[in-house]
């Protein structure tokens, strides 16, 4: 995959992720407040809300509310089941939870299914958890 490819799947993940968890905050997700979050431009996000519009990922309403469709409310949550236990297998190994966070997000991004899956089961195996990563 080229870099301009995987930076703009990455780019896709971080909105969807955002969008996700500021729906969790909020009644009403918005451009505006995607913005402010992730403290990009107004026109910025406009354009990534186009662009996921196109893919399907989302559907926003004529007020400007921003919905996740089946298939963006899916990855939006791959994404997070993968920053959430990342950083918190980072953190009880005492990295500090600033890096862990920062590393989470370059990492999530990255890892290949077959990898978060076995690195799942291992910290769940360790833990004694039926499930890792539940956020």
């Amino acid at each position: 995959m080229n870099y301009q490819k995987h930076k703009s799947e990455e780019s896709v993940e971080d909105y969807l992720e955002t969008i996700l968890l500021l729906g969790k905050q909020m009644p009403q997700v918005r451009s505006v407040d995607v913005a402010n979050e992730l403290n990009y431009s107004k026109p910025s996000v406009s354009v990534a809300m186009k662009n996921l519009r196109q893919k399907n990922y989302v559907t926003v309403s004529d007020e400007g509310y921003i919905h996740l469709t089946e298939e963006g409310r899916a990855l939006a949550e791959t994404v997070y089941e993968r920053h959430s236990l990342i950083s918190g297998w980072l953190i009880s190994l005492g990295v500090n939870p600033e890096v862990a966070a920062e590393d989470a997000c370059r990492m999530e991004h990255d890892i290949s299914a077959e990898s978060f899956a076995a690195i799942k089961r291992c910290i769940s195996e360790f833990t004694g958890q039926k499930e890792a990563g539940q956020a």
